[in-house]
């Protein structure tokens, strides 16, 4: 083949997959394409020189021009041999660098014009430097790799020619062909090393990190085999000591449910921690049992178990209403906070205190708003609580230490948004060990309690999902920190066509069904019920009502069993049938008196258990102006004693009384029922007006029941709890109410069959008060012949 300085070498070219060769390189190829198959047999026909140049994609099977670098390596074939499979195996030896002028017309194979690119000869001092540096490079590269051998430094530094030198390393190099490429094609020797240089330098930062990499994961992997490998032992020991694998077993466990329970990732590391101690500690130490109630008090709290709110306001108002007659402000406010729910999704739960007399079914309306929003419902009492101890909990320290209420209440719930429900909140009290109602105060404040502090615990716990709800009798007893956090919704007395209402639908099945008896066997008369409201119970709730309807229900379970007719026919129970089975009556219905007094007014009082009647007797007797008080009275109602003498002497002429009366007379307030604690000012009226009669021997109408305040002018004041008072009048046959006229508008909160059998007179004098009181004189000399007890 001839040689043309200008024109180029004519030779047969080899496409090399994934593959380069340098000039001075001796290597092994397997050839397998027709192409390459046939430009290496024209290369042994002619002087055994071909041109081997490398793909720039590996995968292209059928390389075009464009595919395939321009610079190569002419190289020698020294040796072909022929492989069963079809390929053929040849040694070739690299020669010199060449670059491709131009492809020839050849279908067989390819065939193209290489122009040689000849070494050039150097002894530039700064490629020698260059040379050293490689070197240096090079020998840092084989201490990191395990790809290279030392005894290839040993051969490396051997080459004085720095081009060979540059090619030679660089064809150790776990290198991209890119880079490798990029090599060959730098004719110039002192950009070539330098090249070199960059290239070594990447290489070796890279096998340093990875080194560091595999380090740091081989030190992770022995520790963690290590520790498999030491619990596995201790198991085995043990096992052979009969200790059913002891802490190790026991920790492993626990680390299976911490990775269940779905807990914070600040809490999981508090829980992780705890478990490596316990892990360490001996299997008799006293502190392990400690520890360990103290992981499971943690795993058994709901920190993120939530139950999914039904918002269905149809739904629960039809709940709310099979469950409860009448109390139409709670279910209100209950299907308001609904509405809300559905608009916003997420809501600071509202918390409420249901506020009444015993027995009106505060308790059972909190189970019941439970059931309608579809919520767990759990239920703690506050009666008689005195440790601050019992709702923030003790600390760990202490021996027997648990948490408190809130967190026991919320680990009974299993969900993070219960109904809570925090009953008799008004009995709590205070002593040495602390305040519980200031303890209550973060509980129940929407702005603190999402990390509500447990002393136990330690870990701040969210409440903010949980619809808290209190019930009390009496919210004065509440301290008013804690009432300002809270909605109030008053529940009053039931009247008694709602308590007959309730006696039938709910206490009487409920009664019947617990004491065996089914419908068909027993049967209740409405005046039968009717009979034991009224003459058997006196309440505002329905407590006492249920337990006598259970009397009933045992004495005819009783019956039936004795007569042995169990399930034949029915006992019909009516008004007779009450009396003989209950006994006589217990109260009088109707407290109103028999006839008109002197002296004896009936007052209208608000207690706990809701309204009562209380009647005022004043009685005058000749002595030096002393006045006695008697009938357990607080220093409020005293008070307004005195207030009311003040005035009826101030008033004396006006009224028909001797201006003298207080020197001449000892006078004696009285209040029946002696042994229950009466205070608050709104007998004042009722004391004036009692005074009045007695003084000027004018009877008080036995109709009519009053209540106010009084000052010394005379002017009525407002008071509170009429709705109560009013049922008392009520239940008390009274005809007539005298209200102060600024308690006018509470008026719409009476029922509709209580102000269709009272009248109300709202008054603001005195005057007024004595002018409805106090009956004319000439219905008074009808009233000669009856003997006056206080005169």
């Amino acid at each position: 083949m001839g040689t043309g300085k200008g024109k180029g070498r004519r030779l047969p070219l080899l496409p090399l997959r994934g593959l380069l060769v340098y000039p001075s390189m001796v290597l092994h190829l397997d050839v397998g394409r027709d192409k390459s198959v046939r430009a290496l047999e024209r290369a042994m026909v002619e002087d055994h020189r071909i041109l081997l140049c490398s793909q720039s994609e590996v995968n292209i099977e059928e390389p075009s021009r464009e595919d395939i670098y321009k610079v190569g390596t002419i190289a020698k074939v020294r040796q072909m041999l022929k492989l069963p499979n079809g390929t053929i195996r040849v040694l070739v030896e690299g020669e010199t660098r060449a670059e491709v002028q131009g492809y020839l017309d050849n279908e067989e194979f390819y065939e193209v014009l290489a122009k040689e690119l000849p070494e050039e000869v150097t002894d530039d001092p700064a490629v020698n430097a260059l040379m050293r540096s490689v070197l240096n490079q090079f020998e840092h590269y084989i201490s990191l790799s395990k790809k290279v051998t030392p005894e290839t430094y040993a051969a490396v530094s051997d080459i004085d020619e720095p081009g060979r030198l540059a090619d030679v390393i660089t064809s150790h190099l776990t290198l991209k062909i890119k880079d490798k490429q990029d090599i060959l094609e730098t004719i110039d020797v002192s950009a070539r090393l330098e090249k070199l240089l960059d290239l070594l330098n990447n290489e070796r930062e890279v096998l340093e990190l990875e080194k560091q990499i595999s380090q740091r994961v081989k030190k992770q992997m022995e520790k963690t085999q290590k520790e498999y490998y030491l619990r596995e032992q201790m198991k085995a020991i043990q096992k052979e000591l009969g200790e059913k694998e002891g802490r190790a077993g026991e920790a492993e466990e626990l680390r299976s449910r911490l990775e269940e329970a779905g807990v914070p990732d600040s809490v999981q590391d508090k829980v992780s921690k705890e478990i490596d101690r316990l892990e360490k500690m001996p299997p008799a130490s006293a502190e392990g049992g400690i520890v360990r109630n103290y992981i499971d008090w943690i795993l058994s709290l709901p920190w993120s178990k939530q139950t999914e709110d039904d918002l269905s306001i149809s739904k629960a108002e039809e709940i709310l209403n099979d469950d409860h007659y009448g109390l139409e402000k709670p279910k209100e406010r209950v299907l308001e906070y609904l509405a809300v729910q559905q608009l916003v999704k997420k809501l600071k739960g509202p918390i409420l205190c249901l506020a009444g007399p015993p027995g009106v079914g505060k308790t059972s309306l909190a189970r019941s708003i439970a059931k309608s929003l579809g919520r767990k419902f759990v239920r703690i009492s506050l009666g008689g609580v005195r440790d601050e101890a019992e709702i923030r909990g003790h600390r760990r320290t202490y021996v027997g230490a648990m948490p408190g209420r809130i967190v026991q209440g919320m680990k009974t719930a299993g969900s993070i948004n219960p109904v809570f429900l925090l009953d008799e909140i008004d009995k709590m009290a205070m002593d040495f060990r602390g305040d519980p109602a200031s303890a209550l105060l973060e509980v129940l404040d929407p702005e603190q309690n999402s990390t509500f502090s447990d002393h136990y615990i330690e870990i701040p716990f969210d409440l903010s999902h949980v619809m808290f709800v209190t019930t009390a009798n009496a919210i004065h007893n509440i301290p008013r920190p804690l009432l300002d956090r809270m909605e109030v919704l008053y529940i009053p007395g039931y009247t008694e066509l709602e308590k007959e209402e309730i006696g039938r639908r709910y206490l009487f099945p409920k009664q019947r069904e617990a004491h065996g008896l089914q419908e068909g066997q027993l049967e209740l008369a409405d005046e039968a019920l009717r009979l034991i409201i009224r003459e058997y119970t006196r309440e505002a709730g329905v407590r006492n009502l249920e337990q006598q309807l259970a009397g009933i229900c045992r004495k005819a379970a009783k019956q039936f069993v004795s007569n042995g007719h169990e399930g034949e026919g029915a006992i019909a129970v009516d008004v007779k049938q009450v009396k003989e089975w209950l006994g006589p009556p217990k109260y009088r219905y109707g407290l109103a008196e028999q006839e008109n007094q002197v002296g004896a007014v009936t007052g209208l009082a608000w207690t706990e258990v809701g309204g009562d009647t209380l009647v005022i007797e004043v009685t005058v007797m000749p002595g030096s102006g002393k006045l006695t008080l008697t009938g357990k009275l607080g220093d409020v109602m005293k008070e307004s004693a005195q207030a009311a003498f003040s005035y009826i002497r101030t008033r004396a002429d006006a009224l028909g009384i001797d201006p003298g009366f207080h020197e001449k007379n000892d006078i004696h307030i009285h209040i029946p029922e002696g042994a229950i604690p009466k205070d608050g000012p709104s007998a004042g009226i009722t004391m004036a007006t009692a005074l009045i009669s007695a003084l000027t021997g004018r009877y008080v109408s036995r109709e009519v029941a009053m209540t106010g305040e009084i000052t010394l002018r005379g002017r009525v004041l407002p008071i509170g709890g009429l709705k109560e008072k009013s049922l008392a009048a009520h239940r008390a046959g009274i005809k007539k109410v005298l209200l102060p006229k600024d308690n006018e508008r509470d008026l719409r909160d009476i029922p509709d069959s209580v102000r269709g059998e009272l009248t109300f007179v709202p008054v603001a004098h005195m005057d007024e008060v004595l002018e409805h009181a106090l009956l004319p004189a000439e219905q008074e000399g009808e009233k000669e012949e009856a003997v006056n007890p206080l005169l």
